[in-house]
Order: C-alpha cells, then sequence, then structure tokens
C-alpha cells in the first residue's frame, strides 16, 4: 500500500464516522471567515463551483443559494452522504456530490468558474499537488479562495499547535504559515490575491468530542497545555478547561486569463 493510499485510508476512516458530528458543529455552521467566503459568491450567479474538501458541507450550504451549481467533493463517501441528504432537506437542487483525493481531481481542465476549500487543506498529504489541481480545474479567469488554521511562524508556538493536532486527530499533516500559504499558491500557477485573517475561539470539550480523540490522547493534550512554554500558552489564550483561540487565514486567488 502506498503512502498516499495509506493516508486517504486514514483520512475516510477518521472522518467518516464523524460526519454527522461534524454537520452539527456550531463551529463549522457559523463563524466569520465562513461569511467572508460565501460573501465572494454574490455576485456570481451563474458560478459553478467546486467545494473542495466539503466535509459536512458548511461552504456548499452558504453558497448554493447564490450561484448556478456546486460540486461537493470529498473523500469521505458518509461525509457526501450526510451532505446530499441535507442538501435535499435544505431544498438545494443545485448541489451534485463527488468522491475522490483533492491531489488528483476526476474533472475535466477548466472545469469550475470558483474554487473553494476551507478546512481542509491541513489534511492533504500534499498541498502542493492539490492547489495544482485546484488551479488545473478552475477556468482562465476563475477564482480560488482556501481558508484555514494558519501558524505564527513562531516555532515553539508552532510545535506545539502541530503536536496537539495530531494527538487529537490522527490524520492531520500539517497547519501551515500565512507565508508557506502564498508561495504555495504562487507555485499552483495561481495569483495570490488578498489574504485575511480571523480568530475563532474553540471549546474544548467539543473539539475532542467531534473527533471522538481516545481519552489518553485527549490527557496528552491536556498534559502539553499546561506544560508548555507560557508563550504558546498565550498565543492560543489557553483557558483552565482546555478551551483556545486559533487564527483562521482566509486566501484569495485567481487563475491568470488565456
Amino acid at each position: 500500500m502506498s503512502n498516499e493510499k495509506s493516508h486517504e485510508a486514514l483520512v475516510g476512516g477518521q472522518f467518516g464516522a464523524r460526519a454527522e458530528a461534524y454537520l452539527r458543529s456550531s463551529v463549522h455552521a457559523q463563524s466569520a471567515d465562513l461569511s467572508a467566503l460565501a460573501a465572494l459568491l454574490e455576485d456570481k450567479p451563474d458560478a459553478r463551483v467546486l467545494d473542495l474538501g466539503c466535509g459536512g458541507g458548511h461552504v456548499t450550504f452558504n453558497v448554493a443559494p447564490l450561484v448556478r451549481e456546486v460540486v461537493a467533493y470529498d473523500l469521505s463517501p458518509e461525509m457526501l452522504e450526510v451532505v446530499a441528504r441535507s442538501a435535499a432537506e435544505r431544498g438545494l437542487a443545485n448541489v451534485a456530490t463527488e468522491r475522490g483525493m483533492v491531489e488528483k481531481l476526476p474533472f475535466e481542465d477548466g472545469s469550475f468558474d470558483v474554487v473553494l476549500s476551507r478546512f481542509s487543506a491541513h489534511h492533504w498529504s500534499d498541498l502542493d499537488a492539490g492547489l495544482r489541481e485546484a488551479a488545473r480545474v478552475l477556468k482562465p479567469g476563475g477564482m480560488a479562495a482556501f481558508a484555514d488554521t494558519v501558524t505564527s511562524g513562531m516555532a515553539v508556538v508552532d510545535t506545539f499547535l502541530q503536536a496537539i493536532e495530531l494527538l487529537r486527530d490522527c490524520s492531520h499533516v500539517r497547519d501551515y504559515s500565512r507565508a508557506e500559504w502564498e508561495a504555495a499558491i504562487g507555485r499552483s500557477g495561481l495569483l495570490p490575491g488578498s489574504t485575511r485573517q480571523f480568530r475563532l475561539h474553540l471549546d474544548f470539550t467539543a473539539w475532542v468530542e467531534r473527533m471522538n480523540t481516545p481519552r489518553l490522547q485527549v490527557e496528552a493534550i491536556r498534559a502539553l497545555q499546561t506544560s508548555v512554554s507560557p508563550r504558546a500558552t498565550r498565543h492560543f489564550d489557553t483557558e483552565a478547561d482546555g478551551s483556545y483561540s486559533i487564527d483562521v487565514g482566509l486566501f484569495e486567488a485567481t487563475k491568470p486569463a488565456a
């Protein structure tokens, strides 16, 4: 089994069982970054949109009323079943689902007017490959936007964040800095646009229960939170119960016109 296939199985297994939890997650369903992402589509009623790594479908549900069509794309068939069912319940007839890896999309070149992704890229086994594929399926002149957790660039803070992310969810690959994101977007063939940053509060209990994190790993996270450098504790506004805040970056880009 290849490394890519191994990671694909790990991600699918981790999130398939938690599909309903992600659909119900208030953090994923309502936040300033999600509103900002959806606002990018307000003047694009004819757009065909790809929601890359759609998860519980919150980007899809917010964007679908604004555009012609949304294709919700994810590795987990259970996630896609939840998205399809919820879209039908919401009366969103312009939502389709498709399964696969982000590093090899099953779409023709220039198939979409807009590509969006939110809280998915830190699970990708190859960020550059995923971004190149996003650029490939985008029409010339099309728009892309990616929202994800970003690191501060400070080594001690970055190491701590990656550690607790991996303990909470073993399919985690990496949270990237703003500079890393902007460089990767440039390498993909897209033109980097504006970048916005948001602060998102995470309730600790909901955060670990959403992923059904084993108790031993929850205890390890709490141990790290109480013993890590004060610089990391201050950066994440870590609270007594383990709740903390993360930085979220929203990166806009365009594909050069032909």
